[in-house]
């Protein structure tokens, strides 16, 4: 219905969205190519409309109004009108509700139907046809919010790269079985802050928890078929909203109260983004939003055939950072959850798309350019993953100064070393010493590699020691979704086993890969769960599990997940009282120290520095790493001087134990005590000692690190 109220009033191009002013609201859309936009206005239940209102302004491409007396609360959408023209890249249907991309809040969930379409299904035409049926009671609508906040005096962390410890984890499947969160709470933003948690993570030691996709997203119409969600969050619908199912019930101000409690407990915030497209897939994908208020400007169309979508994503689509309107939006969204919601930095998922010019990736581009020169975001946290399906599209290393990226090779060189494959000592000293030949160049730090064995995408660590095969058959897919390279192993029994010698075999390399990962050089990001040793029963593609799957299981710790979890407390531990196992600068044995020891050497079983000639032994699974605590003696962030133990790592993968010669620091004689075997996680620290010189049997598949202490 068309409001009899007087006509809006012109109001402000800016900024985007609908603003509260404390006495009316300014909506103002971008739309270069609509002939006409509507603001339609709806009762709390989001079902009946109550007025419409023509926005008759349009300054520069954006439309806007200025409706007095609407207050906080309001329920809004759009019907954006322009011609229907697949084959010239515009899709304009007014018959469609629309949602607001600067919309802060939605009410009401996607409710999958035909009628959410541009065009009619099973026409004969296709995506050509033209859909007039109305959709406004299926789709979510905006909500006018309230900024306001009462931060009381918040401070981020702003933890020193070089001594950050992620920790990925699910807003709902951190507490959806947690025992000690309330019912009401769980799988929330509230839940995930409950004292239980926070607890929890500051007694773990990690610095910043990184939250897989939080801004609201559907569930694809193909798993609701299937009667599935989408767990993961992928399949992005607005990109400053909050997801309605993670709120307990208050809006924005629940996710800063969120981010206000981790912060109280020394913890950022990291959010995974996902700007590289959106749920409106391909041609044949649903009209909900970009597409429908200017497909030609957010989506990146074949230029030949402007009907199709480029597709550098495997989602349908890639939004156009390109355009100057589309670039300003993803900047306004990252600079919301920094300045509004005190966010600390950003995952961006499959960023090399964001990264594309018109003639492929380019450090140069706009976004990146943008980032850059930008007074808030060129000081959080960047963390690329540094890829996409695209050409050219695998970047690894290859990212601008002040972005860190997700180092695959790092995760699969650890995972083939301690399986046992054959040839990977090379690989392993690389990863362990912090990628230089990746990313030592413009000036770039250790910490931009982040180390992982593990994360959301692929199998967790328990799973990782249990099966040698994907076991997906749950997703609907008839197992064929998920990577079928894991570098994985079973160790004599596919999937839960009572056989001791297994479980013992298992727990152990867990407990290598962990060791490994939270003692190398770079920044250590661990999966939650890990920990413990979370299972998700063989699934390496859990995006579609929100269930007991994808849920972490805190009513069942046993025997083996509490040991697990005290042994990895006290590696984060050790990683933090040793700085030598967190330098902010590449080694390469260039600096000795006052003693005569390198700041790195790699040490051969038979204690000597590994000779150039020993890096061709295909079949060698055992190496030293030994780092001179005091040589190149470095400054730590707050300015004191950083000054460590000589520390010897040993790596030995082979399937029995051997004789390692421990060497002598400079030739000095000491002795070398222990500070964590993954062998004997039990056993105290300075509980056992060898002097340098003797020999030490390192156990089968196990990692050791010693300290020594000069005679």
């Amino acid at each position: 219905m068309v409001s009899q109220r007087p006509a809006v009033l012109p109001g402000r191009p800016w900024p985007l969205g609908a603003t509260w002013d404390g006495k009316g609201v300014n909506f103002a859309l971008f739309s270069e190519h609509a002939e006409a936009v509507e603001l339609c206005l709806y009762d709390r239940t989001g079902l009946r409309e109550t007025e419409r209102h023509r926005l008759y302004e349009c300054t520069d491409h954006v439309w806007h109004g200025y409706l007095p007396d609407a207050a906080v609360g309001l329920l809004y959408g759009y019907r954006v009108y322009g011609p229907y023209a697949p084959e010239r890249g515009h899709r304009f249907n007014a018959n469609k509700l629309l949602i607001d991309p600067y919309a802060r809040l939605l009410a009401g969930n996607l409710r999958w139907s035909d009628m959410n379409y541009g065009y009619r299904i099973g026409s004969p035409r296709a995506d050509l046809s033209f859909d007039r049926r109305d959709n406004a009671r299926q789709v979510p609508k905006g909500v006018v919010v309230d900024t306001a906040f009462t931060w009381s005096g918040d401070r981020q962390p702003q933890s020193d790269w070089s001594e950050t410890i992620i920790y990925e984890a699910h807003v709902r499947g951190m507490t959806m079985r947690h025992p000690r969160v309330p019912q009401a709470l769980r799988g929330t933003f509230a839940g995930l802050t409950s004292r239980e948690v926070v607890e929890y993570l500051k007694a773990l030691g990690v610095t910043a928890i990184e939250l897989l996709p939080i801004h609201a997203f559907v569930d694809d119409h193909f798993l609701a078929r299937r009667g599935l969600r989408n767990y993961w969050g992928y399949s992005t619908l607005n990109y400053f909203a909050p997801e309605p199912r993670y709120l307990a019930g208050s809006g924005p101000s629940e996710v800063k109260t969120m981010v206000k409690r981790l912060h109280d407990a020394g913890i950022e915030v990291i959010l995974d983004v996902v700007y590289n497209h959106t749920c409106e897939g391909n041609q044949l994908g649903p009209t909900l939003s970009f597409r429908g208020i200017d497909n030609a400007s957010y989506y990146r169309l074949l230029p030949d055939q402007p009907r199709y979508y480029i597709d550098e994503t495997g989602c349908g689509n890639t939004v156009n950072l390109s355009h100057p309107r589309v670039l300003q939006m993803v900047m306004d969204s990252l600079r919301y959850w920094v300045t509004e919601m005190h966010v600390d930095g950003f995952r961006f998922d499959l960023a090399t798309t964001l990264g594309r010019e018109p003639g492929g990736f380019d450090t140069g581009s706009g976004f990146f350019d943008a980032i850059r020169q930008d007074p808030v975001l060129s000081h959080v946290k960047l963390i690329a993953e540094p890829w996409d399906i695209g050409p050219g599209g695998y970047q690894l290393g290859g990212y601008p100064p002040g972005w860190s990226e997700w180092n695959d090779h790092y995760r699969d060189g650890i995972r083939q070393f301690w399986r046992g494959d054959h040839g990977m000592l090379p690989d392993l000293a690389k990863r362990i010493s912090g990628s230089a030949e990746q990313f030592q160049h413009n000036g770039r730090r250790p910490w931009a590699s982040i180390n992982y064995a593990c994360s959301h995408d692929g199998f967790t660590l328990a799973d990782l020691v249990a099966y040698e095969n994907k076991h997906n058959e749950s997703n609907g897919e008839d197992n064929r979704d998920g990577h079928n390279a894991n570098y994985s192993a079973n160790y004599g029994h596919e999937g839960p086993t009572d056989d001791p010698q297994i479980r013992e075999v298992r727990a152990r390399q867990q407990r290598n890969l962990l060791a490994t990962v939270l003692l190398s050089q770079g920044t250590p990001m661990i999966l939650a769960g890990d920990e413990f040793g979370r299972s998700q029963d063989g699934n390496n593609n859990a995006y579609c599990q929100d269930n007991e799957i994808g849920w972490l299981d805190w009513g069942h710790l046993d025997q083996e997940g509490r040991r697990l979890l005290g042994f990895v407390r006290r590696l984060i531990r050790l990683r933090r009282l040793h700085p030598a196992l967190r330098r902010p600068r590449y080694l390469h044995g260039e600096e000795v120290s006052e003693k005569g020891v390198s700041d790195i050497a790699w040490i051969d079983v038979d204690g000597e520095v590994k000779s150039p000639e020993s890096w061709g032994d295909h079949f060698a699974r055992c190496i030293g790493l030994m780092l001179g605590g005091d040589a190149g003696q470095f400054i730590g962030a707050t300015g004191e001087a950083l000054v460590d133990d000589v520390l010897l790592m040993i790596c030995n993968a082979h399937t029995d134990g051997l004789r390692f010669v421990m060497p002598r620091p400079g030739g000095h004689a000491g002795r070398w005590v222990e500070l964590v075997d993954t062998a004997v996680p039990d056993r105290l620290e300075g509980t056992l000692s060898v002097r340098a010189g003797d020999g030490y049997r390192i156990q089968a598949r196990s990692l050791v690190l010693f300290r020594f202490a000069f005679a």
